[in-house]
């Protein structure tokens, strides 16, 4: 498992991973957004882009991991793991924050495995699904 800063020549293996990309224009304007502001990284296997993460600066000037995405054919096998890891890494001295929906169990517990706080709510993004905000302390 190679984890590498994405290159605009990503954008197709980035929309073929994200399922919600498959249906929805908006997904896939966003992530060329991301691919342009050299924020994204992707976990590849074998020279294949099976995940990617994205960290961004707009939460309270600290880091905040936006999305993590693993591929279909990738998931359970520790690429979400990995990004965000890296992503952790890239960022040693800061407070780095996150958020997930209370209906995804799988990435709070891998919040909290990978030693993240749940350090709030936000109600009506998600109707009926509010959304927890996490954070991992500084190194």
């Amino acid at each position: 498992m190679k984890v590498r800063l994405t290159t605009t020549d990503d954008y197709e293996a980035l929309c073929a991973v994200d399922s919600v990309a498959e249906t929805s224009q908006e997904r896939r304007d966003q992530i060329s957004e991301w691919l342009l502001s050299a924020r994204c990284h992707v976990a590849e296997a074998d020279g294949r882009i099976a995940a990617y993460g994205v960290l961004t600066d707009p939460f309270f000037g600290h880091p905040f991991i936006e999305m993590v995405m693993v591929g279909k054919d990738f998931r359970h096998q520790g690429f979400a793991t990995e990004i965000i890891r890296y992503l952790l890494s890239t960022n040693p001295s800061s407070k780095i924050f996150s958020s997930t929906n209370t209906s995804n169990r799988p990435m709070q517990m891998l919040f909290a495995k990978l030693g993240f706080k749940p350090t709030g709510y936000v109600d009506n993004l998600d109707e009926g699904d509010p959304e927890i905000i996490f954070y991992h302390p500084a190194a």
